[in-house]
């Protein structure tokens, strides 16, 4: 096997990370500031797209998980959908922009085409 070929153990330990990573947390400063890092385009980045829908991806992750628990919440719906609505729009400008950026945020994140 060549050293690019992922076992499913590796895969699954990835997509395990990234699950809690942005499914349950609450974007706090060191949260919010592990996302950056790890997302920025160059050093001292904080607003690029791919930055953008990486933070959103996590509050949309917390909210969802809130929203479980506290279903008639519609004010909060409301802001879930408004955060959905623009996390679209920058993946459909990223997409435009730069399709390689799109395709490793995407990844990244283990978001699906829409």
């Amino acid at each position: 096997m060549n050293g690019f070929a992922k076992t499913e153990t590796q895969k699954a330990n990835e997509a395990n990370e990234a699950t809690k990573l942005f499914s349950a947390m609450s974007l706090n400063k060191d949260n919010k500031t592990k996302i950056i890092t790890d997302f920025k385009v160059h050093s001292d980045d904080t607003g690029s797209p791919e930055v953008q829908i990486a933070l959103l991806t996590s509050r949309i992750g917390s909210l969802t998980e809130h929203l479980k628990e506290h279903r008639h919440d519609n004010h909060s719906r409301r802001g879930l959908l408004r955060m959905v609505g623009r996390r679209q729009r920058l993946l459909k400008y990223l997409r435009r922009k730069s399709l390689e950026r799109y395709k490793m945020v995407m990844e990244k994140l283990k978001l699906k085409k829409s």
